[in-house]
């Protein structure tokens, strides 16, 4: 782990990233010595500094950073945190504090082969997700919600779980973003409310109007998600998992998915 460029494994008990979850994260996955879709993630994290007024490290000092990280780790999952800095007691920040900024290093996780090729069995969460539209899109470090739904009871049994608001219209999963088809469109739910924001969902987006496949960002209901032709989720861990079972919805067409796959499979070197 580096802490601010130093190798580490401890920050000050007085970091509002631990006191408050006053901070921001991204995840990349690193292959081969590259971090895949390095630009995007390090332009999604500046983003999401600018939003809630936490200084962001320069580019240039992140990217050296993550170079060094790659030379050393270069299959492995890698974790970009940038907290607003140490703080005196009380949720007001001061204005001359300084942000800390953290990079983990984890190990590639292995998931099922059939989780490509079959689908996934997906759970509806129980959580409801809250609505903050000045948090809505960050990858901040308050992820009380998903440990929450993560640890609902049979949640081991699934491979992901499903997030609905408190009006029941459903916003993402709990690690990844939600896409459905209907009739040859592709739908993916509006997220000016909650829910992250991920580079994944972005890609597809951009891929979708690059191919001129018709795409649609709207609230999108349980009732549409379990009437779709197709469901499938996306993350840049994971990549794209299809669904093949949701509530008592079965699916075995995964014809858009297949499209959009080649995205993310000679990424992950299948």
């Amino acid at each position: 782990m580096l802490i601010n460029g130093q190798v580490g494994q401890s920050i000050s008990i007085r970091d509002r990233g631990l006191l408050y979850g006053d901070g921001v994260f991204r995840t990349l996955r690193a292959q081969r010595g590259i971090a895949l879709h390095q630009n995007l993630h390090l332009q999604k994290i500046q983003q999401d500094c600018a939003k809630l007024g936490i200084h962001c490290p320069a580019l240039s000092h992140l990217e050296h950073e993550l170079a060094g990280l790659l030379v050393q780790h270069p299959n492995a999952i890698i974790k970009l945190i940038i907290t607003r800095g140490i703080a005196q007691r009380g949720y007001a920040a001061s204005a001359d504090g300084e942000p800390t900024h953290l990079w983990d290093v984890s190990e590639l996780p292995v998931y099922p082969a059939q989780n490509y090729t079959l689908g996934i069995a997906l759970r509806i969460c129980e959580l409801r997700l809250s609505q903050q539209p000045r948090l809505a899109g960050i990858k901040h470090l308050n992820r009380l919600e998903n440990v929450l739904a993560a640890n609902e009871p049979h949640a081991a049994k699934f491979a992901e779980g499903l997030l609905l608001d408190a009006q029941g219209n459903v916003i993402e999963a709990i690690r990844s973003n939600v896409f459905i088809v209907q009739s040859g469109v592709l739908l993916t739910p509006d997220l000016t409310q909650c829910g992250v924001a991920g580079v994944q969902r972005d890609r597809v987006i951009a891929y979708a109007a690059q191919h001129a496949m018709p795409l649609q960002i709207r609230t999108i209901s349980l009732a549409e998600v379990l009437a779709a032709d197709e469901v499938f989720l996306v993350n840049s861990v994971l990549g794209l998992w299809s669904v093949r079972e949701c509530g008592n919805r079965h699916w075995h067409d995964f014809a858009m998915a297949q499209k959009l796959a080649a995205l993310f499979e000679q990424e992950r070197g299948l």
